[in-house]
């Protein structure tokens, strides 16, 4: 069963929250971090991106972003940017996108978890991304980002929730600069509900899923190797053996799509490619007015100034297998290997993807400004499909969920020393 444990967050004052809070440090580039906290004494982008704080075209993987990185830390601490609260506590985090709210518990996450199969993967990790998140842990000796977990929804936990939220004024509550989106933030202050909740968790959740932040939970996991190796007074208590993580029902998500652009046709005409993908889709529409893909096995492309509608024919699905009924491997079996001969998803410079919160305008806006060729836009996973993966020990193709809204880094840090 999972073990969540409470910790003593280190947070932001009040009244800088929104300033300090940002995007995680993965979903931008270091022009983008600059830009963001341009003016912005008490950004965590100085932590986060600290190569920001050098001239343009630093790497941001060199000793002295990472020092900066540390250093920049400590002051955030010196100067009250950053306090560590007195005792343990469970967190709540509800964010709010087009109406919509979703509440997640904030909580220690177990190393031991992850390793023994109870935190639960989908999607294989780079071992250099790994090591650039070690290497900060290092520095840091703290958490800095949280990971985004899902969990098999239980109405108890449904329930303390509701009640914290609507019987406590949120310590946090501000609309994101970038996104527009709300974030609120609550502080489980009493002892008896974080006992409550530490003890649901063990008895009715049974496992945990990496929704996105696989690379900081496979860091997180080592980091705790290379710790204990060097306590010869490990006991597995220390708070390196945890790890920050931000728990949400999976009824309470909705996966958005993620979609592929590719820069030419392999050498083939355009009609030379209809032809082709026919043999195992049905065109059913097209047009110049932009279709959005309804349902699973049906997909969008846009070719030529137009849409198509593509619906993949029963020979083209393979309902036995978790991985291969996905609608990405439907469309890499059966367009983009043997059509545009795109092999691998991870290093074919050929092809691009693209979230959905930007809309399918993105999509034809590429092509049409000739730097891609066509684009292809799918229906998202569900969350069930992405836990059958995960309890079946596969994992998904590269670039299938695109969560939304991001998790804000700052609102909650936790510090392993």
């Amino acid at each position: 069963m999972a073990i969540i444990k409470p910790f003593k967050g280190l947070r932001p004052p009040k009244n800088i929250v929104k300033e300090l809070a940002c995007l995680p440090y993965d979903v931008m580039n270091s022009e983008e971090a600059a830009q963001m906290s341009n003016g912005k004494e008490t950004s965590l982008l100085r932590i986060t991106r600290a190569e920001i704080e050098f001239e343009k075209g630093t790497d941001s993987h060199s000793e002295k972003v990472y020092q900066k990185a540390a250093s920049n830390f400590n002051d955030f601490q010196d100067k009250g940017f950053l306090i560590q609260d007195e005792e343990p506590h469970y967190y709540i985090y509800a964010q709010t996108m087009n109406g919509k709210t979703q509440y997640g518990i904030v909580g220690d996450a177990a190393c031991d978890d992850y390793k023994n199969g109870i935190i639960k993967k989908h999607e294989l990790t780079r071992p250099d991304k790994e090591e650039d998140r070690k290497v900060l842990t290092r520095h840091l000796l703290a958490n800095i980002e949280p990971v985004f977990f899902t969990y098999k929804a239980v109405p108890e936990i449904d329930v303390i929730v509701a009640d914290t939220v609507n019987n406590n004024t949120p310590e946090y509550d501000f609309e994101g600069a970038e996104d527009g989106f709300r974030h609120q933030f609550w502080v489980i202050k009493s002892s008896d509900t974080t006992k409550i909740l530490e003890d649901l968790f063990k008895d009715k959740v049974p496992c945990t899923y990496v929704a996105d932040g696989h690379h900081r939970t496979a860091a997180a996991a080592g980091m705790q190797d290379e710790f204990s190796k060097n306590n010869p007074n490990h006991t597995g208590n220390e708070a390196y053996n945890y790890f920050m993580a931000v728990h949400f029902p999976d009824n309470q998500l909705q996966i958005i799509d993620y979609n592929r652009v590719v820069k030419d046709l392999n050498g083939l005409s355009s009609a030379e490619v209809l032809e082709k993908i026919k043999e195992s889709f049905d065109i059913s529409v097209v047009q110049e007015t932009t279709i959005k893909p309804e349902k699973l096995n049906e997909f969008s492309m846009y070719l030529d100034g137009k849409w198509h509608k593509l619906n993949a024919k029963p020979t083209a699905v393979n309902n036995d297998s978790p991985v291969d009924s996905l609608d990405v491997s439907i469309l890499s079996k059966h367009i983009l290997e043997p059509i545009l001969n795109i092999k691998d998803l991870r290093t074919d410079t050929r092809i691009d993807f693209v979230g959905g919160i930007r809309g399918l305008n993105e999509l034809s806006k590429r092509v049409d400004s000739g730097e891609m060729a066509v684009a292809f836009a799918l229906y998202p996973v569900s969350m069930n499909q992405l836990m059958n993966i995960a309890d079946t020990n596969n994992i998904m193709p590269p670039k299938v969920t695109w969560f939304e809204p991001k998790l804000r880094s700052g609102l909650v840090i936790n510090k392993l020393n």
